[in-house]
């Protein structure tokens, strides 16, 4: 298993611990049997963004090889005998469709695409639903930046009408996001030119002055936009007032954030939205991985873990772990949630009483009865924005 663990990641980066652990296994005096030994993969995202360190972390903390030191003796407090390998990614919507292929056994990804492509809402209507997705955990809140060319006279949403605008490559599902912000400013994408590319590409342009602003949903400080700051100047354009915060009730996924002061140069604090960073598996993910993965992530041995490595991990919050998304939790997660008291237990079926046996009848002839009507499908937290352009009350 590790031997195929290694050919996967032959074309791919590894974050975090996942490899280091797994050559330490492999070349250990007394190698652990093969069934002692389970491998899980972790797509994360562009390593120079925050979700592939983070996924990295993820991968540390989970991650409990055979012969490891016992959590309450100062060892690792993950799963005993997993490793986990965590893989850069084109982004958390080329995640989603790696993980429904098997390519991968978890993913980050956004809440937001999470629930409308497991409804088949808004831009995914049409589409087939992702309806095997399952929350393991919702981690931290990312950060959806604007930023302009310092010169430009963009200083809010609104301001983006006839403005060249990137948003971040097709595989990160940015576009899906900025789309949502957009309509709740009652702006239509068609007002501005929307221009794909991946951050990198889009810090040159911006630098190149080809476009005037530019979209990225990723968890403050990003890396690509620390580099970008250093050398070209740009300012950020706020995501708040009465729109956000009515963009934010209309969504539970969505919350108000802030970016902190000088986060990317010198600069005050500047409001924002954040959206929710989710761990996802899929509907067949083992029950007892899924609980042992839920309950080492949120181990108080692994706060410090999260908290310094990177900013974000600060911002992790258990009791909002398994609220808000709308879609099912794995069900493992589930059960770790629920003894946790973080989740309400699903409600009981009261036994019916035993009936008094009858005296025997003669036999009736058989009748067919009607085929019970199919449950209703659950519904989405809520339909997002439409594209074209009412503001989202």
């Amino acid at each position: 298993m590790i031997a195929s663990a290694f050919r996967f990641a032959s074309s791919r980066t590894w974050a975090g611990l996942g490899l280091i652990v797994a050559c330490v296994v492999a070349l250990s005096p007394i190698a652990p049997r093969a069934q002692d030994v389970k491998v899980v993969r972790i797509a994360t995202g562009p390593i120079d963004t925050t979700e592939f360190p983070f996924g990295g972390l993820v991968g540390n903390a989970i991650s409990n090889p055979p012969g490891s030191r016992e959590c309450d003796r100062g060892g690792n407090c993950g799963v005993p005998g997993l490793i986990a390998n965590s893989l850069s990614s084109e982004g958390m919507w080329s995640n989603l469709k790696a993980l429904l292929r098997g390519d991968v056994d978890l993913a980050l990804s956004q809440a937001d695409i999470v629930n409308w492509s497991f409804y088949g809402v808004g831009d995914f209507e049409g589409q087939e639903t992702l309806t095997r997705l399952r929350v393991i955990a919702r981690l931290y809140p990312s950060t959806i930046h604007l930023i302009a060319r310092p010169n430009s006279k963009i200083a809010a949403v609104k301001d983006l009408v006839g403005k060249r605008v990137a948003v971040d490559g097709e595989g990160t599902g940015t576009r899906f996001t900025v789309k949502a912000i957009l309509a709740a400013h009652g702006l239509r994408t068609s007002s501005l030119t929307m221009r794909i590319m991946n951050i990198t590409a889009a810090a040159t342009a911006l630098k190149d002055g080809k476009i005037d602003a530019m979209f990225v949903v990723s968890g403050a400080p990003v890396l690509a936009l620390q580099d970008l700051s250093r050398t070209v100047p740009f300012k950020i354009i706020p995501i708040g007032g009465p729109t956000a915060e009515k963009l934010t009730h209309a969504f539970p996924f969505y919350t108000l954030g802030t970016i902190p002061a000088n986060t990317y140069g010198e600069h005050p604090e500047i409001a924002t939205v954040d959206v929710g960073t989710v761990l996802v598996s899929r509907d067949d993910f083992d029950g007892d991985l899924g609980f042992g993965i839920a309950r080492a992530i949120w181990h108080e041995r692994n706060t410090a873990l999260f908290e310094n490595g990177h900013p974000r991990g600060k911002l992790m919050d258990k009791k909002l772990a398994a609220r808000g998304l709308g879609i099912p939790i794995q069900a493992g997660a589930a059960r770790y949630y629920i003894s946790q008291n973080l989740m309400e237990p699903p409600p009981r079926i009261a036994p019916a009483e035993p009936s008094k046996p009858l005296a025997p009848q003669a036999p009736r002839p058989a009748t067919p009865k009607p085929a019970p009507a199919a449950p209703a499908p659950a519904a989405p937290v809520a339909a997002p924005p439409a594209s074209t352009g009412a503001t989202q009350q």
